[in-house]
């Protein structure tokens, strides 16, 4: 099969990207390619389905600037389509007086990213909006949301197809041949020849890039997060979402609490190693990938600096009492028999050979091929920004 553009994986970036194409150039042929039978089953179909604000990220970073950008793009298409959202509004707590200089640096990037309306609340004003939550200061920020991803991704990928693009399952990439002016796709079932090519291959990004460009010092580090659902009758004790203050030099946001948009109120994530690319359980081990990640000379550097985090998060996920207790930090009420076991994901965080983890999206081109190599949070709500932004320079190409 013969394509100006294939994109290879199936997940919200890759189908944002291939809508973005298609719709600014509808006589182009663009395919998608997913090794899956359907679209968004791993870290979109895992997402825990919040709109974000951007609160987090260093102004001017491309985090920042896609999440302000697509934040207000996501809204726009979800009015226009119909999909159920609720900008809800979240606080950000601080139980510990340490946590006060990170609380007010969070604050300030708010105001620097251009983010209206969040505000410095004292232990009362929590209490307002969060009866249930203890802490000495805290952030509301209005315009954080809930969501549903998998929506999302099927409304982008029935747009993409009413355009004339294609969708592929069952297409698990082998191998690529770069040529001069076309590009040779392997999969275990067919071969496509392609002008160009857009790797959004998510936990795979970095196997893909290495196929495309040998040189390059990227390689993904699977980290399981892993929720409990509040049981029905103690859902009461959460309005909204409740975040603490981050580590900040833990790339996680810590343990957290979430109301789902189709109803339900989830506690998590913790953040580990998984044994497995895809391993959405603590029994789920590839051996090869487990290898791999361990004999990475950058993993080898993260354990060195982080393994008294690493260990006490692995420690969190065999404990349900040390769970918890890291919940109680939040809302004491909470109790080990109010959760029950929830969903777990798998994020995909890039690192270099020197132990650098990926703080930003990370994105390498070179003449006919873009590879997306490190799209975590907040890429689900800049989906259509950073698809858009895919799309422009894969068009230069084109036109070249």
């Amino acid at each position: 099969m013969k394509t100006d553009f294939i994109i290879v994986g199936g997940g919200i970036v890759g189908l944002s990207t291939a809508y973005q194409l298609i719709k600014k150039n509808p006589i182009l042929k663009v395919v998608v390619l997913e090794k899956e039978a359907k679209i968004a089953l791993h870290q979109t179909g895992h997402n825990s389905g919040v709109i974000h604000s951007g609160i987090y990220y260093k102004p001017g970073s491309l985090k920042a600037i896609n999440c302000k950008k697509g934040y207000n793009q996501l809204i726009q298409f979800c009015n226009e389509n119909e999909i159920k959202y609720d900008l809800c509004g979240k606080i950000i707590v601080a139980t510990e007086k340490k946590e006060l200089p990170i609380m007010s640096g969070i604050y300030d990037r708010g105001i620097a990213n251009g983010l209206l309306g969040i505000k410095k609340l004292n232990s009362n004003e929590i209490k307002e909006i969060e009866p249930h939550c203890i802490g000495i200061e805290g952030i509301w920020v209005p315009q954080t949301g809930i969501i549903d991803y998998n929506d999302v991704s099927q409304k982008y990928a029935d747009l993409f197809l009413a355009l004339g693009g294609e969708i592929h399952f069952g297409q698990k990439v082998q191998e690529i041949i770069i040529k001069d002016k076309v590009s040779i796709i392997q999969t275990q079932k067919s071969k496509f020849e392609t002008k160009y090519i857009i790797n959004c291959a998510g936990l795979y990004s970095d196997k893909v890039a290495k196929m495309t460009q040998k040189g390059t010092d990227v390689q993904i580090l699977p980290f399981r997060g892993e929720y409990y659902t509040i049981k029905k009758e103690k859902e009461y004790l959460v309005n909204n979402l409740i975040y603490p203050v981050p580590n900040p030099s833990f790339p996680f946001l810590g343990v957290h609490f979430t109301r789902m948009v189709h109803g339900g109120v989830e506690a998590g994530p913790n953040a580990v190693l998984a044994f497995a690319r895809e391993g959405y359980t603590n029994k789920e081990i590839n051996f090869k990938e487990l290898f791999e990640t361990l004999g990475h000379s950058g993993f080898q550097k993260v354990a060195m600096k982080h393994w008294k985090d690493g260990l006490y998060e692995m420690y969190r996920s065999y404990s349900k009492t040390a769970f918890t207790k890291a919940l109680q930090r939040l809302i004491p009420e909470i109790k080990k028999e109010d959760l029950e076991a929830g969903n777990a994901g798998v994020r995909a965080q890039a690192c270099d050979s020197k132990g650098n983890l990926s703080d930003d999206f990370l994105i390498f081109e070179d003449k006919n091929i873009i590879n997306v190599c490190n799209a975590p949070s907040p890429a689900a709500t800049s989906s259509l920004a950073i698809g858009e932004s895919i799309a422009l320079l894969a068009l230069q190409k084109h036109q070249l």
